[in-house]
């Protein structure tokens, strides 16, 4: 009988087993180590925060970019401050997630591609509900981002795919994603048989789109921007949801008002230092 007891002590039961960490307390010791919000951080200006998600969300992004030409000319390592973690749910309702591009923002959301045959794409169809996140860590910033996932009409989806390079609307329509490669010697050859013919395609009709190629728009139902602090009393704005009464708040400690424009929420559920500014529907 499965439940949480029994969780437990299949977990204590492989915690000493050395063939999945030889020693834990090293990890441990190196984990914590490691630094984390090392700041300083630019203050952010929650009064004059703009009033929609996608508006915030694209300030926020113009500075992650601004930071990420510092970063770059200072590393070799790319910086993409487009990329986001997509997590969708499977039919058992297990989570699942992936690192992709965002694509664009408007009114109807945060855009992103895939494949409808791909596990994703499976996914979105049978539940588009789905969660975005963005983290920038030289900002200390993170966007988390919950909706649902609409695709968007056939001449966006063709165009999106016209707009790749050449080289990868080839890889996506020859090759299978994340299918399992039973002897992969045998499916390596497979598959670059089947990119030859594919190219062969495309230098034939170079306007040809998969027809299982799609983008989808997140429209939200909440967003939340976290700024990190290194005193770690961090700040969040949510939008959307369902705001608490009166309809914009912001707390800091049982009781403590934050300033005229204002008004402490007191809720049993409050007891972190994080400063919450909660705004109405979306």
């Amino acid at each position: 009988m499965s439940g949480p007891s029994s969780m437990a002590a299949a977990a204590a039961a492989i915690s000493d087993d050395s063939r999945y960490v030889d020693d834990s307390d090293q990890i441990r010791s190196l984990l914590r180590n490691l630094p984390s919000l090392k700041g300083p951080y630019a203050p952010v200006d929650w009064a004059a925060f703009p009033a929609t998600p996608q508006a915030a969300f694209v300030q926020w992004l113009r500075d992650a970019i601004a930071e990420g030409g510092k970063t770059a000319a200072a590393s070799a390592t790319p910086y993409e401050p487009h990329a986001m973690t997509v997590s969708t749910v499977d039919a058992e309702g297990l989570p699942d997630a992936r690192v992709l591009i965002l694509k664009n923002v408007d009114g109807r959301g945060w855009h992103f591609a895939v494949k409808a045959a791909s596990p994703k794409g499976r996914q979105l169809t049978a539940n588009p509900a789905c969660s975005l996140t963005f983290y920038w860590s030289s900002l200390g910033r993170q966007v988390r981002i919950r909706g649902r996932a609409l695709p968007l009409p056939v001449e966006e989806c063709a165009a999106d795919f016209l707009a790749r390079p050449l080289a990868s609307r080839v890889s996506a329509v020859a090759s299978p994603q994340s299918e399992v490669m039973v002897d992969p010697g045998t499916s390596e050859n497979e598959l670059s048989k089947r990119t030859a013919e594919v190219q062969a395609l495309f230098d034939k009709d170079p306007e040809y789109v998969s027809p299982g190629w799609l983008v989808y728009a997140v429209a939200p139902t909440d967003v939340e921007f976290w700024q990190g602090a290194t005193d770690r009393q961090h700040h969040r704005l949510r939008q959307g949801g369902e705001p608490p009464k009166p309809k914009m708040v912001r707390f800091r400690k049982f009781g403590q008002t934050l300033g005229s424009a204002a008004t402490t929420y007191e809720h049993d559920s409050v007891h972190t230092r994080d400063v919450l500014y909660l705004k109405g529907h979306l």
